[in-house]
C-alpha cells in the first residue's frame, strides 16, 4: 500500500470513528486525578528524560480534564506523600485515577518497585524498605472507590539495581478490577531511555502523540503507541498492557461514546475489509504496521497483527509467568505435520448428546498454511478456519489471536453461504475473562476462557445472535473445548460443543 493510499484511508477510518463521539462531556461528574512522577537525578545512574517525560505527560493531562499531582526526583517520602494526596483527593467519587512514573524500577517476588531518588539499594533485603511498591498506588486507587485505574510505568530501564532485583525488568501481573496496567517493555526485558537530543524516552513520545489524537479510545490509544515503539525500535522494544475495564474510556474529557450508525457501521467494516484484502499477500511488515494504526481494534487486526509478528519477529524475550510457564512467540508456527486433535460433538451442555467425532490430522503446514486430513479443512498458522469441510470459505473467525493475555479484547468477522445457500455476515467481539485449568478426555489442560458475542445478519431476514465460551491452550494456543449458543428472534436455536478427546503433538 502506498503511503498517500494509507493516510488517504486512515482520515476517512478516524472521520467515521470521530462522527460517532459526541462534543459532550462523556462523563461530567468523573472526578479525574493523575499522578505523575518522575525519577531521573539518582546519584549512582542519572536517567536523561524522565524529568522531560514527567512534563510532557503533565502537560497531556491536564489539556484532557486531569487534576495532575506533580513530583519529580522525588524521595521516597515525598512519592508516599504524592499517592496520599492523590488518594485522598480521589476518595469518595468514583472518578478516574491515573499513575505516570518514568524512573528506575525493578521487580522482587513478583512485586514492581519504583526507585526514589535517594534510594542506595544494595542487595534484595533493601529493597521494600527504600523502594516504593507499585501495589500501594493500586491499594490506595481501590480505597478511594475509584470507577476506574490507569497505571503506565515508564520503569524498565536498565539500572544499577539490577543485582538487587529477582528478575530483569518489571514482573507480569493481572490487572485488578477496573484497572488497564501498561508497561514501557514487555515483563522481564528493558525499554530505551532515549537520549537528551529526542527529549523524551521513546514510549513517552509516542504515548504523549496518541494521546493529542481526537476522540482517543484507551485500548487503541495503547496499541498504536506499542505498535509505533515496536517499529522504531526495530523489535528490541515491545510495550505490554493486561486490562480489566468493562466500559470504554476516552481520554478527551470532552469525547463521549455513541453507537455507530448502521450505516456507518457497514462502510467501517468495508474501509477494515478492503484494506485487509489489499495487502492480505504482502511480505512487506510496514504494510501490516500501516494497516494496525489505521484500524488497531479492527475485525482484522488480529490476522494483521500475526503476519507482522512473522515478517518482522519481535527481539525481546518472553519472560515466564509466576508458574513458570513461558508464552508462545509471537508468530511462531502453532500446528506442525503430525499433530493430531479429536474433538467431540455434542449438543445441549447440560445432556452433553454426543453428534460426532472428528480427528483432524495436519498432513501440510508452513508459515501460511495448514491443511488437514488431506485438505478436508484448511487453517492458518493461527487455528483460523479458511475452509471447512464441507468446501465453504469462512476466514475470519479468530478464536485465539496473535498473542494472548488475560483481558485481551478483540473482534472479528467472517461471511460465509449457510445451508439456505444464502450470504451471511458475522461480527464478533471476543475478551479473554479468566485463565483457568479445566479437564476434558483428553487431559487437564492451563486455559484461557474467552468469552464471545455477536451476531449473524443475512438475506432472507437471516438474524442470529451468537454466544461463545472457547478455552484455548495458555501454552500451544488451540482450542481445547468450545461451547456456543445460537438464538434467533424466537429464542434458543442450537446449544452445541466440542471437547478435545485425544491429543499429539509432534515436538516443538
Amino acid at each position: 500500500m502506498s503511503r498517500p493510499l494509507f493516510l488517504l484511508l486512515r482520515g476517512v477510518a478516524l472521520a467515521l470513528v470521530g462522527a460517532a463521539v459526541s462534543a459532550e462531556a462523556q462523563a461530567p461528574g468523573d472526578l479525574r486525578i493523575a499522578l505523575v512522577i518522575g525519577n531521573a537525578a539518582y546519584a549512582a545512574a542519572p536517567l536523561a528524560n524522565p524529568g522531560n517525560d514527567a512534563r510532557a505527560m503533565r502537560d497531556a493531562l491536564q489539556g484532557m480534564g486531569f487534576t495532575v499531582i506533580e513530583a519529580r526526583d522525588a524521595s521516597k517520602a515525598q512519592m508516599h506523600a504524592a499517592i496520599t494526596r492523590a488518594g485522598t483527593a480521589l476518595k469518595g467519587h468514583r472518578g478516574i485515577g491515573m499513575l505516570y512514573y518514568a524512573g528506575h524500577g525493578l521487580q522482587l517476588d513478583w512485586r514492581n518497585y519504583m526507585v526514589p531518588v535517594d534510594a542506595r539499594i544494595s542487595s534484595a533485603a533493601e529493597v521494600s524498605a527504600q523502594a516504593v511498591d507499585v501495589q500501594a498506588v493500586i491499594d490506595a486507587f481501590k480505597a478511594a472507590g475509584n470507577r476506574i485505574n490507569i497505571v503506565v510505568l515508564d520503569a524498565c530501564r536498565d539500572n544499577p539495581f539490577a543485582a538487587t532485583a529477582s528478575g530483569k525488568g518489571l514482573a507480569q501481573m493481572d490487572a485488578p478490577p477496573g484497572t488497564l496496567l501498561a508497561y514501557a517493555t514487555a515483563p522481564g526485558n528493558v525499554a530505551e531511555d532515549g537520549d537528551a537530543k529526542s527529549g523524551n524516552g521513546l514510549y513517552t513520545q509516542f504515548l504523549v502523540k496518541e494521546l493529542a489524537q481526537p476522540a482517543a479510545k484507551i485500548e487503541d490509544v495503547f496499541k498504536r503507541v506499542r505498535l509505533q515503539v515496536r517499529m522504531q525500535s526495530q523489535g528490541r522494544q515491545i510495550p505490554w498492557e493486561s486490562t480489566s475495564l468493562e466500559d470504554d474510556f476516552y481520554f478527551d474529557v470532552k469525547a463521549k461514546p455513541a453507537p455507530l450508525s448502521e450505516a456507518d457501521d457497514a462502510q467501517q467494516r468495508k474501509l477494515e475489509l478492503e484494506g485487509w484484502v489489499r495487502i492480505a499477500d504482502s511480505t512487506r511488515a510496514a504494510d501490516f504496521s500501516d494497516y494496525l494504526l489505521q484500524f488497531p481494534n479492527g475485525h482484522y487486526a488480529e490476522l494483521a497483527q500475526f503476519k507482522l509478528d512473522q515478517l518482522a519477529k519481535p527481539q525481546v524475550v518472553a519472560a515466564p509467568d509466576r508458574s513458570g510457564r513461558v508464552a508462545p512467540a509471537p508468530g511462531t508456527r502453532r500446528y506442525r505435520v503430525g499433530d493430531v486433535y479429536t474433538y467431540d460433538f455434542y449438543e445441549n451442555f447440560g445432556v452433553r448428546k454426543q453428534l460426532a467425532v472428528s480427528r483432524r490430522e495436519v498432513t501440510f503446514a508452513d508459515d501460511h498454511k495448514v491443511l488437514l486430513n488431506n485438505g478436508q479443512w484448511e487453517f492458518d498458522q493461527m487455528g483460523m478456519e479458511i475452509r471447512d469441510s464441507y468446501g465453504h470459505k469462512s476466514p475470519g473467525l479468530i478464536r485465539a489471536p496473535a498473542d494472548l493475555a488475560l483481558g485481551k479484547k478483540w473482534r472479528s468477522a467472517y461471511d460465509t453461504g449457510g445451508a439456505d445457500g444464502l450470504a451471511h455476515h458475522f461480527t464478533l467481539d471476543h475478551a479473554a475473562v479468566a485463565r483457568e485449568r479445566i479437564t476434558v478426555p483428553a487431559g487437564s489442560f492451563d486455559t484461557y476462557r474467552i468469552d464471545t458475542r455477536g451476531v449473524g445478519v443475512g438475506d432472507g431476514g437471516f438474524y442470529l445472535q451468537v454466544s461463545m465460551l472457547v478455552w484455548v491452550d495458555a501454552q500451544g494456543l488451540f482450542v481445547v473445548k468450545n461451547e456456543w449458543k445460537f438464538s434467533g428472534r424466537k429464542g434458543t436455536v442450537a446449544n452445541l460443543g466440542i471437547e478435545l478427546s485425544d491429543l499429539k503433538r509432534m515436538p516443538r
